[in-house]
């Protein structure tokens, strides 16, 4: 009878992921007419599907290549073109073994060649590639095996080592057949060296230096829990912060070869230790994620380190004003922005939309209201409406647009951006089409993306719930955009009380200034990227939840072709 400490060791065995006697494995080979993805074709389909070491399935097929067999190929393989020519074709044969490897790990002899086969011919034919585990029994064979036990890893001295029931011989079927024997003879030398899940598998087969595995102790006490994980160096600075559905498995793969960036192999070898944030759901692991990033800056993220420093586009305070770049807005304000460059294109579409003054020279301002031309204007050099040839009053119009635009009471700007790129393509000034077309998609989006976040962080309190998968309920307590309580009520448990719970315990959230009442810009985006997923439900809402009724919003079905026509004129390889 075990103990209650030996239980628990044999429970913790789980977390290691998919154990390989339950994990599907799809081992195929292709034969084709030459070495080239993109220029060569496939004649035959050979795969056996096997689960716990048994054979559950084979797929075999000649596959007619559309063209000639080369002879050389023709004296490897044995396969003819009258033996292909009855054969059906790739477009048939395709959809079927994607049918019959669906959800299985792929495994082949030199996995390169015969999945880049593979993925090109769904490129061609319209298949998406699911990005499926592949295992390289090559690359296996070479971490597995010595130079003097295998001085080769082809597949037919593999074959002979492991003592293969089938004979490679460069047909499809067989060849797949010799690899099975192969995957099996190399699974049960890495289970002796504790390979015992695909994840290990997986992490096993490349590299990975001594150092790197002595830090997997650094991960012994982090609970499997979603949250938020930081490293922390020898002076207990923090180095990197992420999130995790799983904390332990996510924190356990930066000590395996999984992890590949540079960067952070090199963060690892500074860390000393690792503290962990369990939230209740993964909305608030975004959350705390974003201010613990803006509280410590660690050195080895990239991103979300100053999450108030956001771009806007506003209104100069002066008789003839002119749009100017902030980082901190007034209420009436054109962002966020994720960059200087998009403002700066959203700033010349809004120039060109309504009027406004692109000069930076300052106006003397009048209170007659009588013209005043600026240094340039009695050059003759500028042609800025406001150049001697208005009046404030007359300047107005141009500013009330803006304004108009901005906050979502009208949207006639865009029209006339819309006119005047269908003038300079009925022109046939195409280049000036297309960058000004651009700049009109990034005004769009943001004000798209501006008019939605300020309409949530318009809201004094919002309580709104998901689902989650095991019948229960994920809550969010949001006040004027900013997540102030997060919490669940598992499957059984009454939601009501647990929502009252958490408005009671929420953190107050005083609105400031701008557009967003105060809130970061990246805070709100994550907020409302949640409250927008399908299935998320109000539960309360202080004041209505709206969104303004000439909102951007309405232009999305021109984003849409806009963003297909961008597309259709890049430079194809």
């Amino acid at each position: 009878m075990s103990t209650p400490a030996q239980t628990r060791r044999q429970l913790a065995f789980d977390e290691l992921g998919t154990p390989l006697r339950d994990t599907t494995f799809v081992v195929f080979d292709l034969e084709t007419t030459g070495g080239s993805p993109d220029d060569d074709a496939i004649t035959e389909f050979g795969a056996v599907k096997v689960r716990g070491g048994e054979v559950v399935g084979e797929f075999a097929t000649l596959v007619d290549p559309g063209r000639g067999i080369p002879p050389e190929i023709v004296a490897l393989t044995g396969i003819t073109d009258t033996m292909v020519y009855t054969a059906p074709r790739l477009a048939e044969v395709l959809p079927a073994f994607l049918e019959f490897a669906a959800g299985s790990v792929l495994v082949a002899h030199n996995a390169g060649f015969d999945v880049g086969f593979i993925k090109a011919a769904c490129g061609r034919l319209g298949y998406p590639w699911r990005k499926p585990a592949v295992v390289c029994t090559v690359r296996l064979g070479r971490r597995v095996l010595s130079r003097e036990e295998a001085p080769s890893c082809r597949l037919s001295a593999l074959a002979e080592l492991f003592q293969a029931t089938t004979k490679p011989v460069h047909r499809a079927l067989a060849d797949a057949r010799a690899t099975v024997d192969v995957l099996h003879g190399l699974l049960e030398r890495v289970g002796s060296l504790g390979v015992q899940s695909l994840e290990e598998l997986l992490d096993y087969i490349p590299e990975v230096t001594a150092a790197q595995r002595r830090k997997r102790t650094l991960a012994e006490d982090v609970p499997n829990e979603p949250g938020v994980y930081l490293f922390r160096g020898p002076s207990d600075e923090v180095l990197y912060v992420g999130t995790a559905s799983d904390l332990r498995r996510r924190v356990r793969q930066y000590f395996t070869a999984s992890e590949t960036r540079r960067r952070l192999r090199e963060m690892v070898a500074l860390a000393v230790r690792v503290d962990t944030i369990t939230c209740a759901h993964p909305l608030e692991a975004e959350v705390r994620e974003l201010r613990l990033l803006s509280a410590h800056k660690p050195a080895y993220n990239r991103r979300s380190k100053n999450p108030r420093n956001a771009w806007w586009v506003v209104l100069t305070d002066e008789p003839f004003p002119r749009l100017s770049l902030v980082r901190r807005p007034r209420e009436s304000a054109l962002g966020p922005f994720r960059s200087r460059g998009h403002a700066e294109e959203a700033m010349l579409a809004l120039q060109e939309a309504t009027g406004i003054r692109p000069c930076t020279l300052r106006i003397p301002a009048q209170a007659t209201g009588d013209t005043r031309p600026c240094a340039l204007a009695e050059l003759d050099r500028c042609g800025a409406p406001c150049a001697g040839r208005q009046t404030v009053e007359e300047y107005r119009p141009a500013v009330r647009a803006v304004d108009s635009l901005v906050a979502g009471r009208a949207l006639d700007p865009l029209g006339t951006l819309e006119r005047r790129l269908a003038e300079l393509a009925a022109a046939e000034r195409f280049e000036q089409a297309g960058a000004d077309r651009d700049r009109m998609r990034t005004l769009i989006r943001g004000l798209d993306r501006g008019q939605r976040l300020a309409a949530l962080a318009a809201v004094a309190e919002l309580v709104a719930a998901r689902p989650d998968s095991l019948g229960g309920w994920e809550f969010a307590v949001v006040r004027h955009g900013r997540l102030a309580s997060a919490g669940v009520a598992r499957r059984g448990v009454p939601p009501m009380p647990v929502v009252e719970s958490l408005v009671a315990a929420a953190e107050t959230v005083i609105a400031g200034e701008g557009p967003l009442l105060g809130s970061p810009a990246e805070e709100v985006s994550v907020v409302l990227r949640w409250l927008d997923k399908p299935g998320t439900r109000m539960v309360r809402c202080s004041t209505p939840w709206a969104e303004p009724a000439y909102s951007a919003a309405r232009w999305r079905p021109w984003l849409d072709r806009a963003d297909h026509a961008r597309v259709s004129a890049l430079p194809r390889d």
